[in-house]
C-alpha cells in the first residue's frame, strides 16, 4: 500500500501545484506516485498522476586510446534487459556508476578503477543528460578520458559482494560503432559516447 513520504522540495514553478505525494517502495531506491495540477499552455489547469523512480544521479566514462583508435568497454548481466527480452541479459557498456555522495569526477575515477582496472588520469566532462525523463529522475554526467597500458593497475571486474561480475573489453572505435549498427551494443549511454567520439574524432576527444 502506498504511504505518505517526506515531502519533496520542488524547484519554484508557477505551472505546477503538487497535491499529494505517496511512497510506493523504498526497497532499494525510491518509487513515488505524485498527483499534481499542471497549467497547460492555454492557461487551463489539468490534474495529472505520475510515478517517479529516484535512484540518484550518476556518471559514465568512455576510455579511449587515440594512438591505437581503441576504446575500453565492459560486459555484464543486467536483469532488467533480460526481463525485457535480451536473451542472455548481457549488456556492453561504458563504465558507469552512481555518485553516492561523490562529485562526478571522483565518482567516475572510482568506477573506472573498480570496473576496468584503469586509473583515470584526466577525465574530461563532455555533457549531461536525463536518460529516461518520463519516469526516472537520474541525470548522468558524461566523461571521456585517454588511457594507455601503464594506467592499468588491476584486472577490474567490480565488486563480487555487490553482485558485479564485469568483463573488460577493448576494441577499436570502428568495431564498437559496427556493434551499435548491428545491435550488439544497445546501451543508450554507451551509444551516446561512442557517437560523440565518432563525431569529434579520437585525436581531438577530451580537448
Amino acid at each position: 500500500m502506498a504511504r505518505p513520504t517526506t515531502p519533496t522540495v520542488y524547484p519554484p514553478n508557477d505551472r505546477v501545484r503538487v497535491v499529494e505525494e505517496r511512497l510506493l517502495s523504498d526497497n532499494w531506491y525510491t518509487l513515488t506516485t505524485t498527483r499534481f495540477d499542471y497549467r497547460r499552455r492555454d492557461g487551463t489547469w489539468q490534474q495529472q498522476n505520475r510515478e517517479t523512480y529516484d535512484r540518484g544521479n550518476g556518471a559514465v566514462l568512455l576510455l579511449f586510446n587515440a594512438a591505437r583508435s581503441t576504446v575500453v568497454l565492459t560486459r555484464q548481466f543486467r536483469f532488467p534487459t533480460y526481463v525485457s527480452g535480451l536473451a542472455d541479459g548481457m549488456l556492453v557498456e561504458a563504465c558507469a556508476g552512481l555518485l553516492d555522495g561523490d562529485d562526478p569526477h571522483a565518482c567516475i575515477r572510482r568506477e573506472a578503477e573498480e570496473e576496468t582496472g584503469f586509473v583515470v588520469r584526466s577525465p574530461h566532462k563532455v555533457f549531461e543528460a536525463y536518460m529516461s525523463p518520463g519516469s526516472v529522475t537520474e541525470k548522468l554526467h558524461f566523461f571521456v578520458a585517454e588511457y594507455d597500458d601503464a594506467d592499468r593497475v588491476s584486472a577490474g571486474g567490480g565488486h563480487a559482494a555487490e553482485g558485479e561480475d564485469i568483463e573488460v573489453i577493448e576494441m577499436t572505435l570502428a568495431e564498437a560503432l559496427q556493434q551499435v549498427a548491428g545491435g550488439a551494443i544497445q546501451d543508450g549511454k554507451t551509444i551516446m559516447l561512442l557517437q560523440h567520439a565518432a563525431l569529434v574524432g579520437l585525436d581531438r576527444l577530451g580537448r
